[in-house]
C-alpha cells in the first residue's frame, strides 16, 4: 500500500496524512517537512524557496529522487507531496481542495500564531492568503515547465475531497474510508 496525499496549499495534507498512517499503521513522509527544513537551513521562506526552485531545478531533483527511490525502496506508506502521484504511479492519489481564504485561515489562525509553521514570513492574515495563491501559482508554473504536469488537474487523482468545511476528523475520516475501501 503507497498513499499521496496531494493537495492546495492549507489543505492540511501533512495533518491528514500523519493521522491516516498512524490509523492505518503504515509510515509517514513529508516531503513539505523536508522544504521547510531546506527553507530554514537556507534562512528563507517556502514561497522565496519555490521562487529559486522555478530558476533552479537542482533542489527539485533532489527532492525527486528522494521521492523515487522511497517508491523503489518501501511499501506501506503516506506521503504528502504535491506531485508525488506522478512520482509513485503505482500509488492511491488522493488530493485535498481547499478555498485559499479557508486555506488562509488555518495557516495564519491555527499555525503562524501558534509558532507551528516557523519559516513563514507573513505577519497578518492578508499577507498569508497572498502567499498562499503565489506559492501555488509558482508551484504549478514550475511542475508544468519541468515535469510537463498540472497538478491542479483532478484527473491525476483516484479521490478528490472538498476540505473547505469540514473539520480535520472529518477529513481524516473520509480519508480512512475512502483508503479502506481499496485496501
Amino acid at each position: 500500500m503507497r498513499v499521496t496525499i496531494s493537495g492546495d496549499p492549507g489543505s492540511g495534507k501533512s495533518t491528514i496524512a500523519k493521522a491516516v498512517a498512524k490509523e492505518l499503521n503504515l509510515k509517514h513522509y513529508s516531503l513539505g517537512d523536508r522544504q521547510r527544513e531546506m527553507a530554514e537551513k537556507l534562512g528563507t521562506s517556502i514561497l522565496e524557496l519555490n521562487k529559486m526552485e522555478e530558476k533552479d531545478p537542482a533542489i527539485d531533483k533532489e527532492m525527486d529522487e528522494w521521492q523515487i527511490n522511497l517508491g523503489k525502496n518501501e511499501d506501506n506508506f503516506i506521503i504528502d507531496s504535491r506531485i508525488g502521484f506522478h512520482f509513485l504511479p503505482n500509488s492511491l492519489k488522493i488530493f485535498l481542495r481547499t478555498e485559499p481564504k479557508v486555506a488562509a485561515e488555518r495557516v495564519f489562525y491555527k499555525d503562524i500564531q501558534n509558532n507551528k509553521r516557523t519559516t513563514e514570513k507573513e505577519k497578518t492574515y492578508d499577507e498569508v492568503l497572498k502567499a498562499i495563491v503565489d506559492r501555488q501559482q509558482s508551484e504549478r508554473k514550475r511542475f508544468k515547465k519541468f515535469y510537463k504536469i498540472d497538478m491542479l488537474d483532478m484527473k491525476n487523482y483516484d479521490f478528490v475531497l472538498d476540505a473547505s468545511h469540514l473539520t480535520i476528523e472529518e477529513e481524516i475520516k473520509k480519508v480512512v474510508d475512502f483508503i479502506k475501501k481499496k485496501m
